[in-house]
C-alpha cells in the first residue's frame, strides 16, 4: 500500500470539525485502502438505546432502503467486537456462528474484518469493512483498518470533550441566570418556575417539575413546566411511605431508567415519562423542595455528566432561593420598620396635637356657654370638636392599619373589617372611612364578628354598585345600647354619590346591630 495514500487519509480525519463528517471521512478511507466494497462504522449510544452514529458507503439507495434500520450495534459480530474488544478478520462470515441479525436485503457477504472502536479505552462501537475485492483481508489491511480506527476514538473522544465543556458552561451560564432572576425580587411563585423551565431547557427533558412537602408527609407537584403543556401534572403528589420519597425527604437525589416502569415510582403520572431525575433543592440543612426533570418514554437516558451538572445546577438553584426568600424578609422587614415608624410619628406627633387642639376648642366653648355669647359661635365650636374627635378616631384606624403585616391574613377583628374595606376601595377608587369605638376586639365573639363582617360586605357590595358613590363611611361601635337596654354593637354604613337626576348629593345609610 503506498505510504502517502494513508498519510493523506490519517491527515484528512483532522480536515472536518462536524464529527458525523469525519467519521464519514474515516469509512470511505478505510474502504478505499482496503479495496473493500463495503464498509460501516457504528458508534453506541448511551446505555441500550443503539446507535449515536452509523456511517457507511457502498450501499446504493436502494439497497439502503431495503435494508430498512440499522443493526442495534450489540448482537452478531457487532456484538462480537463490543463484547470481546479485539481486531476480527473472517474469510467467510457465514460459517462463522456468531454471524447473525443480517438483515433480508442486505447484498451478500463472505470476508470481513472488523476492530473495535475505543475512546479512553472504553469501546464506544467498531469499524466493519466486508467484500475485498481480489481476495481475503490482509495483516496489512488490518493495521490499516486499526489506525484509521484509533483516529476515530480520537475524534470521538475530541467531540466529547467539547460537547462536555460546552454542556458544562450551559448548565454554568443557566445557574448564573436563575441567581440573578430570583435576586432581582420576583414572587415565591414565579421563583419555582424560572428554576423548573431552565432546568428543564438545560436537560433536554420533556418537563420541569417542582415538588415541595405536604403536611401529610408526602410531596406535591406544585410548580411544572412541560413541553406538552402541564395539565395534569400540577397537585400531584407521591404518598407518604414511598421509596422514592424516603429518599428525596432524606435530600438525596433518585435516577430512574424509566419512570413508566421503576417499581418505586406511584404517581399516576409516571406513564407518560421515560428516564427521570429527581433532585433535592436543599441548602444550609433545610430542604426546600424536589426538582423533577423527566424525558419522553424512549429518550436516551441521562449519562453520568448530566447528572453531575444537574445535581450541581439544583444545589446552586436551592441556595439562590434561599438567598432570594431572605432578601424578600430584609425588604418586607423594612417595610415593616418604616410603617411602624409612620405609625409612631402619627401617634406621638399628630394625634396628640388633635387632641390638644381639641382641648383648647372645648375650653373655648365652655367659656362661650359660660359667658352667654353668640349661640351660633358655640354651636361651631362643638361641631369643630366632633370633626376633631372623629378625625383623631379616622387617625388611630390609620395608625392600626398601618400594623398590620400586609401580605399575611389578619387575625385581630379590626383587622378583618380594614381588609374587607380595602377591597371595595380597589374597586370603587374611594377609600371607605372607618372608625372603631369601644373594645371591638376583646368583646365580640367569633359568631357575631362573623354576622357583622357579613353585614358589612353586604353593605359594601351595595354603595359599590351605586352609582357617582363619592364618599364612604363605616362604624363600628362595640358600646351601643340596644333599644330593650342590652349592650350591644352597632355597625353603620353611609355612602354619600350624586343622583342621576341632578347635582344635589344622597346619602344612604345601613344600620346592622347585635346583641353581646
Amino acid at each position: 500500500m503506498p505510504l502517502p495514500r494513508l498519510l493523506e487519509a490519517v491527515l484528512g480525519v483532522g480536515s472536518d470539525l462536524e464529527l458525523r463528517a469525519t467519521l464519514q471521512r474515516i469509512v470511505e478511507n478505510a474502504a478505499g485502502l482496503t479495496g473493500a466494497r463495503y464498509s460501516a462504522l457504528n458508534v453506541l449510544a448511551p446505555g441500550d438505546s443503539g446507535l449515536a452514529e452509523f456511517c457507511t458507503t457502498g450501499l446504493s439507495d436502494t439497497a439502503g432502503a431495503r435494508i430498512g434500520h440499522p443493526p442495534s450495534g450489540r448482537r452478531g459480530l457487532l456484538g462480537a467486537l463490543v463484547q470481546e474488544p479485539a481486531p476480527l478478520r473472517l474469510t467467510d462470515l457465514t460459517t462463522d456462528p456468531r454471524s447473525c441479525g443480517v438483515p433480508s436485503g442486505h447484498p451478500q457477504m463472505h470476508s470481513f474484518l472488523g476492530v473495535p472502536l475505543f475512546v479512553e479505552d472504553e469501546v464506544y462501537g467498531s469499524l466493519c469493512l466486508a467484500e475485498k475485492r481480489g481476495g481475503p483481508f490482509t495483516a496489512e489491511d488490518e493495521q490499516v483498518v486499526r489506525l484509521l480506527a484509533a483516529q476515530a476514538g480520537i475524534a470521538i473522544g475530541n467531540t466529547r470533550l467539547y460537547e462536555t465543556a460546552r454542556r458544562r458552561e450551559r448548565w454554568i451560564e443557566g445557574a448564573a441566570a436563575v441567581t440573578t432572576a430570583l435576586l432581582t425580587g420576583e414572587a415565591a411563585a414565579d421563583a419555582l418556575m424560572t428554576v423548573a423551565e431552565r432546568a428543564r431547557v438545560l436537560a433536554d427533558a420533556s418537563a420541569g417539575v417542582i415538588l415541595q412537602p405536604t403536611a401529610e408527609g408526602g410531596m406535591e407537584i406544585v410548580t411544572a413546566s412541560a413541553l406538552d403543556g402541564a395539565g395534569g401534572l400540577i397537585g400531584t403528589t407521591i404518598a407518604p411511605g414511598s421509596a422514592v420519597l424516603e429518599q428525596l425527604l432524606g435530600g438525596e437525589p433518585v435516577f430512574l431508567d424509566d419512570s413508566a416502569t421503576d417499581a418505586r415510582m406511584t404517581t399516576p403520572v409516571r406513564h407518560r415519562f421515560g428516564p427521570s431525575m429527581m433532585l433535592p433543592l436543599q441548602a444550609g440543612g433545610r430542604l426546600i423542595g424536589t426538582l423533577a426533570l423527566p424525558r419522553r418514554r424512549g429518550d436516551p437516558p441521562y449519562s453520568p455528566a448530566e447528572k453531575l451538572l444537574a445535581t450541581q445546577f439544583a444545589s446552586q438553584a436551592a441556595l439562590a432561593l434561599v438567598l432570594a426568600d431572605a432578601q424578600q424578609r430584609r425588604e418586607r422587614l423594612a417595610v415593616f420598620e418604616d410603617r411602624d415608624r409612620i405609625a409612631r410619628d402619627l401617634h406621638d406627633l399628630v394625634v396628640q396635637r388633635l387632641f390638644a387642639t381639641g382641648l383648647m376648642l372645648e375650653s373655648t366653648q365652655r367659656r362661650t356657654a359660660a359667658e352667654e355669647r353668640d349661640t351660633e359661635v358655640h354651636a361651631t365650636l362643638g361641631r369643630a370638636v366632633d370633626e376633631l374627635r372623629s378625625t383623631v378616631q379616622e387617625v388611630r384606624t390609620a395608625i392600626f392599619a398601618l400594623q398590620q403585616p400586609p401580605a399575611d391574613a389578619p387575625t385581630s377583628f379590626r383587622g378583618r373589617v380594614l381588609r374587607e374595606t380595602a377591597g371595595v376601595a380597589a374597586v370603587l377608587g374611594v377609600q371607605p372611612s372607618v372608625r372603631f369605638t369601644g373594645p371591638v376586639d376583646t368583646r365580640m365573639t367569633d359568631t357575631v364578628a362573623g354576622h357583622l363582617l357579613t353585614a358589612l360586605r353586604g353593605a359594601l357590595a351595595a354603595a359599590s354598585r351605586r352609582a357617582g358613590t363619592t364618599r364612604i363611611g363605616v362604624t363600628v361601635d362595640a358600646t351601643a345600647t340596644l333599644p330593650d337596654g342590652r349592650p350591644g354593637v352597632r355597625l353603620t354604613v353611609s355612602a354619600d354619590g350624586n343622583t342621576d337626576d341632578a347635582d344635589r348629593e344622597e346619602d344612604t345609610t345601613t344600620t346592622w346591630q347585635s346583641p353581646l
